[in-house]
């Protein structure tokens, strides 16, 4: 027997050197491309238990034994297809083209548009198909992060290559189904319908200078498409080493008693639920909607577990960080993710005499649902570009008088992309307020087409196309906002601005704007072939000018296309900005006061990146992309979620 076990500690011994040997020669000969990890060396040791030591890794990080990480993200990872953007395609006609379009090649583009067309009952569909008014395009939108079922998103469309249609101005996208296939090849991959998209094409080339007639071919339709697929949820994945049942309940039951809502009962129910000892499923708190990136951000700022000694220690630790610039940020999101108790704290944060100190407290108390911060937020909105996007995102968060009150006058900014910012953070918590109050503009009956029509809650037609009009009756230089993403929108700073005389302008193929310096009056005017003239007489206001366009069958893409034409034409009082919004990952140079506490503090940093974007500011076209995977078929076993590292020999590890 004692032999026995001296030849198997003999054994083992060998073994340990065999590989010790094996670890120093994958290091130290030139070439190794294959990383040398933990893992890797544990996987070679036969008498290696992993489920053994996750039990012991998840056992002492919830005693909060030294060693252990403290916080929630270092033990999760927020899985990349999460994050990503699902694209959708679908095959689509244009119709209303003033004979810019074509009769499509056969391809297996026109047999399924050809399969479509026969279920939305279109009557021969062959002959519908070759007018030179319509053109089959390739529709794609991309679903966001948390997108719900209902929601809508943007629509782009595409002639395909090697189309001879001309142009798809003026036209309008049919109803077309949506789904995760890919078009390659001109093959087409059946998917899941996902989106159903419909409405006017916005050309890219809305104004001079597309020689070419590329903007022409392409273009999008604002909030386009309606999402039909189920809500999508955010996953976390839980690191490898530390994967159990038991952490995976702790983890989902920590951020449930920070983060919660209520069901129709009235019972509380937590935002996290493990789903598995590998993966939690975390809903956004509505308070966080227009800005999930924060929310995830907060959930890994979280202290898996302290005592209530360890807590208060670390609390009045961050009472002091929170005043200085340079550690604020960090100070206010671990705050803001202990939750209302940390709220005295953030409020001392306010009297700071550095802005970055109060700009950051003044956030995290936004987010907690307090406005002490107004005045704060609505400073850095004014004053400092680099913080400007995220104290607009969370002014949109409190809903009450003083935050209504900072946004309003805001409008009056003089800068464009504060103007409008704080035009979508008012038209966020109070689209009914009286300074924004929106002026709904259907599309004319001149321009209507059965098969274009739908039908609201009661069965009656609504008529498609339709868009926002605001005029808002503010002080400040006059401006036209207009928007390419997410809802067609016109906004109109200066509610009396008047377009200069004389002016010739166009709002699509049949509705032309005329003025002269004789007279005070501007004359809207329709004329179509096979349909009477019909004649608007209005002021010179943009307002008017507008809504009587929109009367006589003009659509959104049509009067933004006169807007830019005015512009160019010298006719308007201000200028036209196109979704011109404040922007994350800006610059911001630290003042020398901010500077004393640590000689080794960045003089200037960058503040955001793309990536923490509030929602409600998105409208980046480049898209991280990821799978579409059913609910129903997520797989317990997801991808390996350790972010393994090269590493150094130690002997004892070995």
């Amino acid at each position: 027997m004692e032999k026995s076990m001296l030849r198997l500690r003999s054994h083992r011994v060998t073994l340990f050197g065999f590989v010790a040997a094996f670890a120093l020669t994958a290091l130290l000969v030139p070439g190794c491309s294959t990383p040398l990890t933990f893992s890797s060396i544990k996987n070679l040791n036969p008498f290696y238990d992993q489920e053994k030591e996750r039990r012991n890794n998840v056992r002492s990080a919830l005693r909060g034994e030294e060693g252990q990480p403290r916080f929630v993200g270092d033990y999760i990872k927020i899985a990349d297809s999460t994050l990503g953007y699902i694209k959708v395609q679908g095959i689509g006609l244009v119709n209303r083209l003033d004979g810019t379009g074509e009769n499509p090649p056969e391809s297996p583009y026109r047999r399924e548009l050809l399969s479509e067309l026969r279920i939305q009952e279109i009557e021969d569909p062959q002959t519908y198909l070759a007018s030179s008014e319509t053109a089959l395009v390739i529709v794609t939108a991309y679903l966001p992060p948390i997108i719900r079922k209902g929601e809508k998103v943007d629509v782009q469309v595409q002639l395909p290559d090697g189309s001879e249609a001309k142009s798809l101005a003026g036209g309008f996208l049919m109803p077309t189904h949506m789904t995760v296939h890919e078009l390659l090849g001109g093959q087409v991959r059946e998917g899941h319908d996902l989106a159903i998209s419909r409405g006017h094409v916005m050309v890219e080339a809305l104004g001079e200078g597309d020689e070419e007639g590329r903007g022409l071919r392409r273009g999008i339709i604002p909030g386009g498409a309606i999402f039909v697929g189920d809500d999508r949820l955010l996953t976390v994945g839980i690191r490898n080493e530390y994967r159990t049942v038991r952490m995976s309940s702790q983890l989902a039951s920590r951020i449930g008693r920070r983060f919660h809502d209520f069901d129709k009962h009235g019972i509380q129910q937590p935002l996290a639920k493990a789903q598995n000892h590998t993966i939690l499923q975390l809903k956004v708190h509505e308070r966080y909607r227009d800005n999930y990136p924060r929310y995830l951000q907060v959930v890994r700022n979280m202290i898996l577990s302290e005592t209530p000694v360890e807590k208060h220690l670390r609390m009045q630790q961050l009472g002091q960080e929170i005043r200085l610039g340079p550690t604020a940020e960090l100070a206010a999101l671990q705050l803001e993710a202990i939750g209302t108790e940390a709220i005295p704290i953030l409020k001392t944060g306010l009297g700071a005499s550095s802005l970055e100190a109060r700009f950051h407290s003044a956030v995290a108390l936004a987010y907690l649902g307090k406005s002490d911060g107004v005045p704060e937020l609505k400073e850095a909105a004014a004053t400092e570009p680099a913080f400007r996007v995220f104290a607009l995102a969370a002014l949109a968060t409190l809903e009450n008088g003083s935050s209504a009150e900072a946004l309003r006058e805001l409008l009056s900014h003089e800068s464009v992309e504060t103007r409008y910012g704080a035009f979508r953070a008012l038209s966020t918590i109070a689209p009914n307020d009286y300074a924004i109050a929106a002026v709904m503009m259907p599309e004319g009956f001149a321009n209507y087409t059965p098969e274009a029509k739908s039908l609201d809650d009661q069965g009656r037609p609504q008529l498609p196309g339709g868009f926002t009009l605001h005029p808002v009756d503010v002080e400040g230089e006059p401006l036209i906002h207009l928007t390419r993403h997410k809802k067609a929108e016109i906004v109109v700073f200066g509610a009396n601005q008047e377009l200069q005389m004389p002016l010739y302008l166009r709002a699509g193929s049949h509705v032309m704007i005329q003025g002269s310096t004789q007279g005070d009056k501007v004359l809207v005017k329709r004329i179509a072939p096979g349909e009477r003239t019909q004649v608007r007489e209005v002021s010179p206001r943009v307002v008017d000018i507008i809504m009587a366009a929109s009367d006589l069958g003009a659509g959104y893409p049509e009067i933004a296309q006169m807007l830019v034409q005015a512009e160019e034409q010298h006719n308007l009082a201000g200028k036209i900005a196109i979704d011109e919004m404040p922007r994350a990952g800006r610059r911001y140079e630290r003042p020398a006061e901010d500077l004393e506490h640590d000689r080794e503090t960045l003089r200037a940093i960058n503040v955001g990146t793309d990536g923490l974007m509030p929602t409600i500011f998105d409208a980046e076209d480049q898209k991280p992309v990821t799978d579409y995977v059913p609910p129903e078929k997520e797989k317990s076993d997801t991808e390996e979620v350790e972010e393994e590292a090269t590493i150094g020999i130690d002997v004892d590890e070995i």
